[in-house]
């Protein structure tokens, strides 16, 4: 049997990482990623993921692969974010025959930018840092606003033409689920910010996207709404291996389509 491997990059964070790569909850394997799917169902071929974590579209855009040396030294306090995952340009550089991108960091993350050099940085639980350096983020970083689903999506198209410079490998983009578990309002009066409402107008706004630039939208939302997302869900962005499971089935479904794995 002649082997295959099909090399997916992935820029993004839990959502892309527990579904592609592995679940794990306190240690324990709960889901071992998308070559689970894939081996089955084409005898020979595997998937090779290079994942790095993803900050706002704002960083992921202005990134040029140097690290400033403001933060240099501090991936002991980032946790799943080491500097040089902030600041890469490999999105734009990889090989790849499939990249893979979410909407979640702008739905949901904080980002802060330098007051003098203007760079993004994400202080990873930052209220875990020592008092001084806590003190010396608020005085050398200004927190930026949410971006709304039209900015976030104009960026987001800008790195799409920026892949598109050296690269016509599939671009598929997560969308995210809108049921939150245990959500029960029937009145928006006052809930106009509530997450639910923010990730529906992310969800619609990346429709045009695609119907601008072709990316493909893995369909977390819908997915898993057929599935009954109730059951499929831990909290507002994390799934139940089995949710990721099915996540991971909707990408290689998406990957036969476009032809990466046919």
């Amino acid at each position: 049997m002649t082997s295959r491997r099909v090399k997916i990059f992935a820029k993004g964070n839990v959502d892309v990482y527990d579904s592609l790569h592995s679940c794990r909850v306190s240690g324990k394997l709960l889901w071992n990623g998308v070559n689970e799917v894939v081996r089955p169902r084409h005898p020979g071929t595997s998937i090779r993921l290079v994942h790095e974590t993803a900050l706002r579209s704002e960083a992921v855009l202005a990134a040029d692969g140097v690290v400033p040396p403001e933060v240099e030294g501090f991936d002991a306090l980032l946790g799943s974010y080491p500097v040089a995952s902030q600041f890469s340009r490999a999105v734009y550089d990889t090989d790849a025959d499939a990249i893979v991108l979410s909407i979640l960091p702008d739905v949901a993350a904080g980002l802060l930018q330098h007051r003098r050099s203007g760079f993004f940085f994400h202080p990873e639980a930052r209220e875990t840092w020592p008092a001084c350096l806590q003190a010396w983020l608020t005085n050398e970083f200004v927190r930026l606003d949410q971006p709304t689903a039209e900015d976030a999506m104009a960026r987001l198209e800008r790195i799409v033409e920026r892949i598109r410079e050296s690269t016509e490998a599939p671009i598929l983009v997560y969308n995210l689920s809108t049921v939150l578990p245990g959500e029960t309002i029937h009145s928006y009066v006052g809930f106009e910010d509530a997450a639910s409402i923010r990730i529906r107008r992310f969800n619609l706004a990346l429709i045009d996207l695609s119907a601008r630039t072709g990316v493909s939208i893995v369909d977390v939302d819908t997915v898993l709404a057929r599935a009954g997302a109730e059951h499929l869900k831990l909290g507002v962005y994390h799934l139940t291996a089995a949710g990721y499971r099915l996540v991971a089935e909707e990408v290689v479904r998406i990957l036969e389509d476009v032809g990466v794995l046919t």
